[in-house]
C-alpha cells in the first residue's frame, strides 16, 4: 500500500490574497494613494511568499551563537547568525521596512499616512521575518528618537541616515538596553550609572539583562547620569555603539569586535524566537553618546522610542495572526476529513470564521495607531496625539492576548501536525507568547491606561470616537448600535469612577479588565467606521466581534455563514 504524504498547498498571496488590508489602504490612502503603493506591496510579497520563506526557514534551523574568544584567547563576544537571518536584514532595508516614513519622497507621496504604507508593509513582512521585525522595530524607535529636536546634530547626522538608509550595505539596526535582572519592567531600579568624559561623550557602567538583537550596530540604553537622584523619570537616553569600528575608544584591531567597555555575557535560550539573538550584556565605562541633555529627565524622551516599539509589537501580532488564518485555510481546503474537505465541515468553518473576526479587529486596532502616529509625526496633530496615547497601549496589549490565542488554534488546526516542529507550525505559538510580555506585559500596559486616563484625560477622544461611531452605527445594525452606545456609557461611568481614586485598590485591581473592554470596544468602533465606509467583511466582522467581546455570546453558526467574507 502506497503511503499516504498529505498535500499542504501554500498560503495565498499575503497581499492580493488579504481583501481587509486592501480595503484599508483604499480607504486610508485614497484609490491613487493605495496605486502609488501597489508596487511596494506587490514586491515585498513576492519575497515573503518565495526567498524569504525560505530564509525565515534557515534562520530559525539555524540559530545565533555567542563566539567568545578568537583562536589566540582574545575576547571577541562575537554573534554570528545564519545566511537567512542575513537576507532578512537585506529585505528589510531593500523594502524600506523602516526608512519609508522618513524618506521625503514617501513623505511628498502620501504625507502622514506614510506610516499607513509601513503599517502595510510591517504587516506583509513581519510573520515570516524569523523575528527581524524586532529589530526593525527598535530601529524605527531609534530613528523617532533621533529625530527629536533636542538630540544634537553630530550624532543625528552620525546615525540617522545609517537607520533608514535602503541600502543593505548602509543600513544598520538598533537595540534597546533598558531591561535589568533587579527591576525588569520597573524601570526606577535601574543601577546602570552614566559619567560625562568632558568631551561630550560619557560612559556607562552597568548590567543590561534582555538585550534583543544584540548584533545590531547601536543600542539605545537607559542610564542613570552620575549624582541624578533616584526614581525613573531622571534616566536617561544614551547611543551606544555596539562595535569597536564605530567607537573612538577602540585603539585598532578588529573593527567588527565588540566596542571597548561591552561585554556579551551569554544568549538567551529562549521558548520561542530564537533566530533572534538576545543577550545579556555587561557595560563597564562603554562609550555612550546622550540623546538630548542628561541633565533634564529623560524618560520622556526614551518613551518616544517605546510608543514605536509597542506599534511594531501590535503590528507583528496582527501579521502573525493573519498569515497563521491564512496557512490554517490552506490546509482546511485541502485536508481531507470523513469524506470530505475540512473546509466544509460546519464547525471548522465557524472555527476558522471566529478566528477571522478576531483577526479583523486586531488588524484595525493596529492600523489606527500608525495612522494616528503619522498624523502626530508629520502634522503636529493634537487630536492625534491625545489619542494616541491610550490608543499605543491599548492596541498592544489586545492584540498581543489575541495573538497567543489565535496561535494557539492554529496549531490545533494542523491536529497533530500542528504539533510537529519540522512543518513550521509550532512556532507560530512559541513565537506570539512573547507579544504580551514585550514593551510591557498586559498589567504594565494596563496601569499605563489608568495612568492616561486619570493623569492625562485621554478618555475624552477615545470616549468621543466610540460615541461617533455609535451613531454612525445606527444605519448598519440597531443591535451593534445599541451595545456601542451600552458601553461607551459603561466605560465613561467607570472612568469617572477611577479618576476619583486612582490609587485605589478598586482602579488598580481592575485595571486589566478596564483596558481590555476598552481596547475591545475601540476594535468594535474602528470596524463599524470601516463598514461604514463600504467594506462587507467589516461589517461583518463588526457584527460579530460586538457579540462576541462585549456581549459575551456565541458566535459560531454566523462565523461558520460568513467564513469566505472573514477569511
Amino acid at each position: 500500500m502506497a503511503r499516504f504524504v498529505q498535500p499542504v498547498p501554500a498560503p495565498a498571496d499575503p497581499y492580493t490574497g488579504d481583501p481587509l488590508l486592501r480595503s484599508w489602504l483604499d480607504r486610508q490612502l485614497g484609490p491613487a494613494g493605495h496605486a502609488a503603493a501597489e508596487g511596494r506591496l506587490t514586491d515585498l510579497a513576492a519575497d515573503v511568499s518565495g526567498p524569504l520563506r525560505a530564509a525565515h526557514a534557515d534562520a530559525e534551523a539555524h540559530p545565533p551563537t555567542l563566539v567568545r574568544y578568537d583562536p589566540w584567547g582574545a575576547r571577541i563576544d562575537r554573534v554570528d547568525t545564519s545566511a537567512g537571518w542575513q537576507a532578512q536584514r537585506a529585505a528589510a532595508a531593500r523594502h524600506a521596512v523602516v526608512a519609508l516614513p522618513y524618506l521625503d519622497s514617501a513623505r511628498g507621496e502620501w504625507g502622514a499616512a506614510a506610516r499607513v504604507v509601513q503599517h502595510a508593509l510591517l504587516h506583509l513582512y513581519g510573520a515570516e521575518s524569523a523575528t527581524f521585525s524586532c529589530p526593525v522595530a527598535m530601529a524605527d524607535g531609534a530613528a523617532a528618537l533621533l529625530s527629536r529636536p533636542e538630540v544634537d546634530r553630530s550624532v543625528r547626522d552620525a546615525w540617522l541616515p545609517r537607520l533608514t538608509a535602503t541600502d543593505p550595505d548602509v543600513a544598520v539596526t538598533s537595540g534597546q538596553w533598558m531591561t535589568e535582572a533587579q527591576g525588569g519592567s520597573d524601570l526606577s531600579r535601574s543601577d546602570t550609572v552614566a559619567r560625562p568624559a568632558g568631551d561630550g561623550s560619557w560612559r556607562l557602567t552597568g548590567e543590561k539583562w534582555f538585550c534583543s538583537a544584540v548584533d545590531s550596530a547601536m543600542a539605545v540604553a537607559l542610564a542613570r547620569p552620575e549624582g541624578a537622584g533616584p526614581g525613573s523619570r531622571v534616566l536617561a537616553p544614551f547611543l551606544v555603539p555596539r562595535y569597536a569600528a564605530d567607537s573612538p575608544l577602540a585603539d585598532g584591531g578588529d573593527p567588527t569586535g565588540c566596542a571597548p567597555g561591552v561585554r556579551v555575557h551569554r544568549l538567551k535560550d529562549k521558548l520561542g524566537t530564537r533566530a533572534l539573538p538576545t543577550a545579556e550584556v555587561g557595560l563597564r565605562e562603554a562609550y555612550a553618546l546622550p540623546l538630548g541633555d542628561p541633565a533634564q529627565p529623560g524618560l520622556v524622551r526614551a518613551m518616544t522610542l517605546v510608543v514605536v516599539t509597542r506599534l511594531h509589537n501590535a503590528a507583528a501580532a496582527v501579521s502573525g495572526m493573519r498569515r497563521g488564518l491564512a496557512y490554517a485555510r490552506a490546509y482546511a481546503d485541502a485536508r481531507q476529513v470523513a469524506g470530505g474537505r475540512l473546509v466544509d465541515s460546519p464547525l471548522h468553518k465557524a472555527t476558522l470564521g471566529t478566528l477571522g473576526v478576531d483577526t479583523a479587529g486586531a488588524f484595525v486596532l493596529a492600523g489606527h495607531a500608525f495612522a494616528l502616529f503619522g498624523r502626530v509625526e508629520v502634522g503636529a496633530d493634537p487630536d492625534a496625539a491625545a489619542e494616541l496615547r491610550v490608543v499605543a497601549p491599548l492596541a498592544k496589549l489586545a492584540t498581543g492576548r489575541l495573538a497567543v490565542a489565535c496561535a494557539s488554534e492554529y496549531v490545533e488546526a494542523f491536529g497533530g501536525a500542528g504539533y510537529v516542529e519540522d512543518t513550521g507550525v509550532p512556532r507560530l505559538l512559541r513565537d506570539a507568547q512573547v507579544l504580551p510580555i514585550w514593551e510591557g506585559t498586559t498589567n504594565v500596559l494596563a496601569l499605563d491606561v489608568l495612568r492616561a486616563v486619570t493623569r492625562e484625560d485621554a478618555a475624552r477622544p477615545l470616549l468621543r470616537r466610540l460615541a461617533a461611531a455609535a451613531d454612525t452605527a445606527r444605519s448598519l445594525s440597531p443591535a451593534l448600535a445599541h451595545t456601542l452606545t451600552a458601553v461607551t456609557e459603561e466605560l465613561r461611568d467607570t472612568f469617572v469612577t477611577i479618576t476619583a481614586d486612582p490609587g485605589g485598590v478598586e482602579a488598580v485591581a481592575g485595571a486589566r479588565a478596564v483596558a481590555l473592554r476598552a481596547a475591545y470596544a475601540l476594535a468594535a468602533a474602528l470596524l463599524v467606521e470601516h463598514a461604514a465606509w463600504g467594506d462587507e467583511a467589516a461589517d461583518v466582522a463588526a457584527r460579530l466581534w460586538a457579540r462576541r467581546w462585549l456581549r459575551h455570546e456565541e458566535i459560531a453558526l454566523d462565523a461558520h455563514q460568513h467564513l469566505d467574507l472573514l477569511c
